[in-house]
């Protein structure tokens, strides 16, 4: 519990970009599955947060219509999101993530590239990149893609089980 008791202590005293840097830099030691996934919820949490009123609330309103299955009217509120504060990495994933569902691989990759610029430590966005790349294929750029996201986040599971099922399979091919 003292970990907890410093991030709120740190909350206090830095900027939300020094806060996150505390965050990953926990997710990266944390070993234990349970407390790295509370981490990367707080991480999540602090990514929900664009620090504008009106882009929160077109995030809102893209995630009700992703729920009521209106995908052309998220898209639409997601484009505003993004031409207001293009550079909000959040509003990007989310564009990606829908892209993706809808099946439109192409521009999902596009805004996962722009979600990595704006955060290289953007786990969700390398998973997405992981799960395009794993649909194509390539099983050498979907392991490197997870590995990226375990050198992220470490302690996270079903990325482990990904990276040693792509390594066994690449290295019987190699053989």
């Amino acid at each position: 519990m003292e970990k907890d008791v410093i991030v709120e202590q740190a909350d206090v005293n830095s900027s939300p970009k020094q806060h996150l840097d505390q965050l990953f830099a926990q997710l990266k030691r944390e070993r234990d599955p349970d407390k790295a996934s509370s981490i990367a919820n707080e991480i999540r949490t602090e990514w929900n947060d664009s620090g504008s009123a009106t882009v929160n609330l077109l995030m809102q309103w893209a995630d009700k219509a992703i729920e009521e299955k209106r995908n052309p009217a998220a898209l639409d509120f997601l484009d505003e999101a993004i031409a207001l504060k293009p550079d909000y990495a959040e509003s990007w994933n989310r564009r990606a993530t829908l892209n993706f569902v809808m099946g439109n691989y192409r521009k999902s990759m596009s805004d996962i590239e722009r979600v990595l610029d704006l955060e290289p430590r953007h786990f969700g966005a390398l998973s997405g990149m992981a799960a395009i790349l794993s649909n194509s294929g390539n099983d050498q750029l979907t392991l490197k893609a997870w590995e990226r996201f375990l050198d992220v986040y470490p302690a996270e599971r079903t990325a482990q089980e990904q990276v040693n099922t792509l390594s066994e399979k690449l290295a019987g091919n190699r053989t």
